[in-house]
């Protein structure tokens, strides 16, 4: 009898969270409330409360299935023993501009108040893990055979403090120098998506796939690492 009330539970977990995203994808995140949801599953408001403490508890949730999502297309991308930032990152565009909405929730809207310490809420530990991914991969690369960097004498003081912290924070895996290449990497990486899948480009660029691949031959000329066309024979 236990079985069976756990095995009820998660189904109307999963239901509760297919609502929500039925909302989000059809209406945008505003329109993800407890009554909108309760409505949409003939449920009244409060009896969602029995499967989420609040309303920030339920978009954590619904934000975690968006970063597990990314995160195993991200994953499966990758070839054992090959570089992979290449299929990587393709792999993430792919599922960015067929998931928009959920790109959107995860990436570009501000990110809920999370508490000090540890990260313990789904939602925060699903984007560490996310994140790992394409600083595992870099740190890889730099393991392998290096790439180049910047002087540390060419790094703003204030830029290379903070460097330096967040080295130590991701276990000092690469030297500050390295990590500033990294960031960089991302931010080339992330703000091109976002003005792909947030339709800031469609004024002038109707197909953006070219202008991604010439983000990704300059990531790999960052990172000296070979550039491949995956359409070529």
């Amino acid at each position: 009898m236990a079985d069976r009330r756990s095995q009820v539970r998660a189904r109307t977990y999963q239901e509760i969270r297919q609502a929500a995203r039925d909302l989000l994808v059809a209406e945008g995140v505003q329109a993800v409330t407890i009554n909108a949801v309760a409505r949409r599953m003939g449920m009244s408001g409060p009896a969602i409360y029995r499967y989420y403490d609040s309303h920030d508890d339920l978009i954590a949730g619904l934000t975690a299935e968006f970063y597990h999502e990314v995160t195993a297309a991200v994953a499966d991308a990758r070839v054992p023993g090959a570089v992979n930032l290449v299929p990587m990152s393709r792999a993430l565009r792919r599922w960015a501009t067929t998931n928009r909405a959920g790109f959107r929730m995860i990436f570009a809207s501000p990110p809920l108040p999370q508490p000090p310490g540890p990260a313990t809420r789904e939602d925060r530990k699903a984007a560490i893990a996310f994140g790992a991914l394409f600083f595992d991969e870099v740190a890889e690369i730099w393991d392998q055979k290096g790439f180049p960097t910047p002087k540390p004498a060419s790094v703003a003081p204030a830029l290379r403090h903070q460097l330096e912290r967040y080295t130590v924070e991701s276990g000092n895996r690469m030297p500050p120098e390295a990590v500033y290449v990294f960031l960089n990497c991302w931010i080339r990486l992330y703000g091109h998506l976002c003005i792909e899948v947030l339709h800031q480009i469609e004024f002038a660029i109707s197909d953006a796939a070219p202008l991604f691949e010439d983000c990704l031959r300059e990531l790999c000329g960052w990172l000296d690492i070979r550039y491949y066309d995956e359409n070529a024979g």
